[in-house]
């Protein structure tokens, strides 16, 4: 997979109808895409083994996109907003009372996780 933007563009078929069916099982696929969209990913799909036009990756680069978008779970969302400034915070205090593996928890997703989880469960 290759990367255009923020978003992984798959550029072989396998890949694409991983995608296709994971949005399928999630109720994705219909309520997000458009038919034109849908259209789109299933042609290329039956047609083209390897994506290699830049005008297609970046039709599929958008299309994806809105799919990730919807696909994404609210403890995801949430850990990019509210658990990086979290985990930031903590460890920046930790480090001012003199914790030295402190700067470590900026990058642990698993305390990013957790700290959003209770922040989501907090009354």
């Amino acid at each position: 997979m290759k990367t255009t933007g923020e978003v992984q563009v798959p550029l072989i078929r396998d890949d694409l109808i991983k995608v296709k069916t994971r949005a399928l099982r999630r109720g994705a696929w219909y309520r997000v895409l458009t038919r034109v969209e849908r259209a789109c990913i299933d042609l290329v799909i039956k047609v083209v083994e390897r994506v290699r036009s830049f005008s297609l990756r970046r039709a599929l680069s958008s299309i994806l996109s809105k799919l990730e978008a919807a696909l994404e779970s609210p403890v995801q969302r949430l850990m990019r907003g509210i658990g990086a400034d979290l985990v930031f915070k903590l460890s920046k205090i930790a480090q001012e009372w003199g914790n030295k593996s402190a700067v470590h928890w900026a990058k642990d997703v698993g305390f990013m996780q957790y700290l959003t989880i209770m922040h989501m469960n907090a009354p």
